[in-house]
């Protein structure tokens, strides 16, 4: 049985493989790059968000399935919009000190969870949310400062990695602005070590993104 269990993870890994390669991620050009750590500048883009109380772990879940109803018809003109990557969650309210280790379950005020539009999306052509809990709004170009890891979206994995993202960006004398997030690309059934996770912040850049 378990056997069976293994080969059925692998081949839904295999199968899953091209289809996540299609899928469309944010524009950006790489600033910086050392091993898993880099800094980004992405371009302007559209994005639906949505607020959502609770725990961490529920609260992208639910974040999950109202944004996938709203690119998948749930809007006016019924119209399905291409999914892309990552789903991006973050606390919030809050700002998280870069200068401690980041080790909380969630925030006083919930948190948002993100769904990137396809590249060239403009907000005045997007089609309007049926559900009011999802917003439309456009995201100013910035710079990105990334870590990249795999394994499961654990609280302890997530705290150990922003940890060493905190580490990386003081090294480098960077200036961190705005809340950590979060940013998952696999479905649900892929495999621990061949997932790809990231954890990010904004960073005070040295000249205007556009």
């Amino acid at each position: 049985m378990r056997s069976l269990w293994l080969l059925l993870c692998l081949i839904g890994l295999v199968m899953a493989a091209p289809a996540a390669n299609a899928v469309e991620e944010p524009q950006w050009s790489l600033v910086y790059e050392d091993g898993s750590f880099s800094i980004r500048d992405y371009a302007p883009t559209v994005v639906a968000e949505t607020r959502v109380a609770g725990e961490r772990g529920a609260a992208i879940n639910t974040g999950f399935r109202r944004l996938a109803r709203f690119i998948f018809g749930g809007n006016e003109p019924n119209r399905e919009i291409a999914m892309t990557a990552p789903i991006a969650q973050r606390p919030e309210g809050e700002r998280i000190a870069m200068t401690a280790p980041v080790a909380q379950a969630a925030s006083n005020d919930g948190w948002v969870v993100t769904f990137y539009m396809p590249p060239g999306s403009r907000l005045e052509d997007m089609p309007r949310p049926l559900d009011d809990s999802v917003v439309l709004r456009e995201e100013a170009g910035r710079r990105v400062a990334v870590l990249r890891f795999s394994g499961l979206a654990t609280q302890n994995n997530l705290a150990r990695h922003a940890d060493e993202l905190r580490q990386r960006i003081e090294a480098r004398g960077e200036t961190p602005t705005g809340a950590l997030s979060y940013a998952f690309y696999n479905p649900p059934w892929t495999l621990p070590w061949a997932r790809r996770n990231e954890v990010m912040i904004a960073l005070q850049p040295v000249t205007p993104i556009t």
